[in-house]
């Protein structure tokens, strides 16, 4: 646990099996006896987790926000990258403010729904703020939650967060607030400090040459690539003969990148259709972008684990880091293995420094917004340090 000033930010991790007890656990390391305005849970959906929950209020007291979400895995400096358990996060002291919102999907579209959670700003007299979006990873439209969101706060306001998975295969995955589980909702915690906050984003994924040009897309289906059958251009790409050789069973994953000023936007293709012959990718390709294939490199994703977190603690000006969240693909994570996994936590504390806590989860997208109203991503890794 790190405390300046008031202000203090801890880390807590649990694989006990059993739901009350893993809850438990992870909170009271988290919080180390201080009373927290803020406990952030990100845990498996295998666990019970009304009772999970409730373990976490009993430990936290009444007056704590609870938010949170499930995950594709858990990250934290206290248990490094695993699966099936709960990582926790408190902050607490007068430095802070956090106020949050929560609304559905379904009911609002996703637009609405993070415009909506966007008023958790509202009244926020800290110096220095983010909005952090937990948003369902399964309800599609990641881009605009975002531009939702920044509809609301304009760019003064830096936008954080990842997308809640289901490691579990359920198909469902549930977000957190107060008591409350909720599914199919996005999730916004307005945070207010007296120091400074700064936001980082990498990837270590490499541009294929040459570059294309995507000449008919709609959406996040992709027709055409400088004027050919998509699908045709990436069979030839990669050498493969069918769409089911690149995108079933032990394939790698495939990802596009579409040219940014400050690098790539990626895009993951995870479908080919063999009649039309178009790609499916995970979020929209405009068109007439320019793109690139991109390869992974082991070193180069530990890299890009490495530059997100500088690029976060850059930001403070100077203040050293009092805590990170960390937003990490579930690409990522499979990419990397379990070897990888390990070396990425490594490469972290090596950048925040070993006595620094850091916690969060492996998503379904992760949200970084610093400029733009584009803010939605994958495979990357998007850091909020803390000072």
């Amino acid at each position: 646990m790190q405390t300046v000033k008031g202000r203090w930010f801890g880390a807590g991790h649990s694989a006990a099996p059993d739901s009350v007890k893993a809850g438990a656990e992870a909170v009271a390391t988290a919080l180390g006896g201080r009373t927290a305005k803020a406990v952030f849970v990100f845990c498996s959906t295998g666990h019970d987790l009304t009772a999970l929950l409730a373990a976490v209020r009993s430990e936290a007291g009444p007056a704590a926000e609870i938010i949170g979400c499930t995950t594709l895995g858990e990250l934290s400096s206290t248990g490094g990258a695993t699966l099936g358990s709960v990582a926790v996060i408190a902050l607490g002291g007068d430095g802070f403010t956090v106020r949050t919102r929560a609304a559905q999907v379904g009911a609002h579209g996703h637009r609405a729904a993070g415009a909506d959670v966007a008023a958790a700003m509202t009244g926020m007299d800290r110096p220095y703020t983010t909005l952090m979006l937990l948003c369902d990873g399964l309800t599609g439209d990641p881009h605009e939650v975002v531009r939702g969101a920044y509809s609301v706060l304009g760019a003064a306001v830096p936008l954080v967060g990842g997308f809640s998975g289901d490691d579990h295969g359920s198909r469902r995955s549930f977000q957190f607030q107060g008591d409350q589980v909720l599914s199919g909702a996005v999730v916004g915690i307005a945070l207010g400090s007296d120091a400074p906050l700064g936001v980082g984003i990498a990837h270590g994924w490499q541009r294929t040459e040459p570059a294309m040009v995507a000449t008919r897309s709609d959406g996040g289906r992709v027709f055409e690539l400088d004027g050919e059958p998509a699908l045709d251009v990436l069979l030839r790409r990669r050498g493969a003969a069918t769409a089911a050789d690149l995108f079933e069973g032990d394939a790698s994953l495939l990802a596009l990148g579409l040219s940014r000023r400050n690098g790539e936007d990626i895009r993951v293709l995870h479908g080919g259709d063999e009649n039309d012959r178009s790609l499916l990718a995970s979020a929209p390709v405009p068109q007439e972008a320019v793109c690139w294939l991109m390869d992974s490199e082991y070193q180069a994703m530990i890299g890009g684990a490495a530059q997100s977190c500088a690029q976060a603690v850059d930001a403070l000006g100077g203040a050293a880091p009092l805590g990170v969240f960390t937003f990490d693909c579930g690409g990522r994570r499979g990419e990397l293995g379990p070897d990888g996994t390990r070396e990425e936590v490594a490469a972290i504390r090596g950048v925040v420094g070993g006595a620094v806590p850091f916690g969060g989860f492996y998503t379904m997208g992760e949200v970084a917004r610093v400029r733009g109203s584009s803010g939605a991503h994958a495979l990357t890794l998007v850091t909020l340090a803390l000072a």
